[in-house]
């Protein structure tokens, strides 16, 4: 958890109209210690940009050489839409905004693919389904 020793600092704010949201380059001080959990710098600026944790995006954290300074950046969309709309899967798979799909086996892809070449037309859809 964040204490009184991490300061958090934002560099190269900027508003993105055309995106919904503030951007800005996050500095997080840490003398002394390892580097600080995301979850605790979402919401440390949440509180100093007043909006919810869940709207604020950070990624990209590199820690200096030495330590003591990590440097990443940092996204605050307008709504939680806005941020399901613009933000990569990856990273709304990240934060737990949506849930994985379920994967399916190599070996069963390739099976599906060899079936439907083996049909013409409307058949493969159906042969893509489920066959039985």
């Amino acid at each position: 958890m964040i204490d009184g020793s991490v300061t958090i600092r934002t560099r190269k704010y900027m508003t993105n109209r055309l995106l919904c949201r503030r951007q800005m380059v996050v500095d997080v001080l840490h003398p002394g210690k390892a580097s600080v959990a995301k979850t605790d710098v979402r919401e440390k600026l949440a509180k100093m940009y007043n909006c919810t944790a869940d709207r604020v995006f950070t990624f990209g954290f590199k820690t200096n050489f030495g330590g003591g300074k990590s440097t990443g950046f940092g996204l605050i969309y307008d709504t939680m839409d806005f941020a399901k709309k613009f933000e990569p899967k990856y990273r709304l798979l990240r934060q737990g905004v949506i849930e994985a799909k379920p994967k399916t086996s190599r070996k069963q892809k390739k099976e599906r693919k060899n079936r439907t070449k083996k049909v013409r037309g409307t058949a493969k859809a159906k042969v893509g389904a489920g066959k039985k």
